[in-house]
C-alpha cells in the first residue's frame, strides 16, 4: 500500500504542474517553454518523493542463537605407587638413634688432635709432652685418670694379646716407654727430644718388645 499511495502522489503532482506550467509557454518562445516544463517537473517529482517517515524500513531478524555447555567430569590421574610410596616414606616421622662412639675411637681421636706438639721432658701439656706426659692428658680429656709414669700406667691396666685402638702400649721391663694404639700395627706417642707427637709403628726399637694394656 505505501508504494501504491507515492505513484499517485507523483502522477498527480505532475499534471497539476502540467496545467500550471501551460499558460507560461503560450507567452513565451519554445525554448522557455521546455525550460520551464523542465524545471516544474524537478519540482514536482521533489515534492511527490516519499518521506523516509513513510517509507517503513524493513526490520531485520535473525535466527535465535545459542548453546548448551557441557560440563565434562575431572578424569583424576593415574596413580604412581612408586611415587606414593617414596613421599610416604618422606613423611614419616624419623627416630634418630644415638649410638655413642666407642671409648677407644674417642681416645685415638684426641690422640690425632694433638699431632705436631713437640716432646718436653717431663711436660704433661700441650705446651711439650713427655710420653707418659701425653697418655695421661689424653686419657684425662676422654674421662679416664691415669697414672703419671709409664710403669705405673702399665700397672694400672689389664695385659691384653688382641690389642685394639684406644689400648696403651708399652715398652720394656720396667715400662720406660708407652704410646696408644691407633689400630693396623701403628701408636699414636710423643717419642723424644726433637720429635712432635706423631703416628709411629708400634714395633720400633724401644728397649724391649711391645705390651698391651687396657684401662
Amino acid at each position: 500500500m505505501p508504494a501504491s499511495k507515492a505513484s499517485a502522489v507523483i502522477v498527480i503532482s505532475g499534471a497539476m504542474v502540467a496545467s500550471l506550467a501551460l499558460p507560461a509557454s503560450a507567452a513565451t518562445s519554445g525554448r522557455s517553454a521546455k525550460a520551464t516544463s523542465t524545471a516544474s517537473i524537478s519540482v514536482a517529482v521533489a515534492i511527490a518523493a516519499p518521506s523516509a517517515a513513510q517509507a517503513p524500513m524493513a526490520t531485520r531478524t535473525f535466527g535465535k542463537i545459542g548453546f548448551t555447555g557441557v560440563v565434562k567430569p575431572r578424569v583424576a590421574p593415574p596413580v604412581d605407587a612408586r611415587a606414593t610410596a617414596i613421599r610416604a616414606s618422606r613423611s614419616t616421622t624419623r627416630i634418630t638413634l644415638r649410638v655413642p662412639a666407642p671409648r677407644s675411637s674417642g681416645v685415638v681421636g684426641i690422640a690425632a688432635s694433638l699431632a705436631g706438639i713437640y716432646y718436653v721432658y717431663g711436660g704433661s701439656t700441650p705446651a711439650g709432652f713427655d710420653c707418659s706426659g701425653y697418655t695421661q692428658y689424653v686419657f684425662g680429656k676422654a674421662g679416664i685418670s691415669l697414672p703419671r709414669t709409664a710403669e705405673e700406667q702399665r700397672q694400672a691396666t689389664t695385659p691384653v694379646t688382641n690389642p685394639q685402638p684406644g689400648d696403651l702400649v708399652f715398652f720394656g721391663a720396667p715400662a720406660h716407654h708407652v704410646g696408644i694404639y691407633a689400630g693396623d700395627g701403628m701408636m699414636w706417642d710423643s717419642e723424644q727430644t726433637g720429635v712432635p707427637v706423631m703416628l709411629h709403628t708400634d714395633r720400633s726399637e724401644r728397649g724391649g718388645g711391645a705390651v698391651y694394656g687396657r684401662v
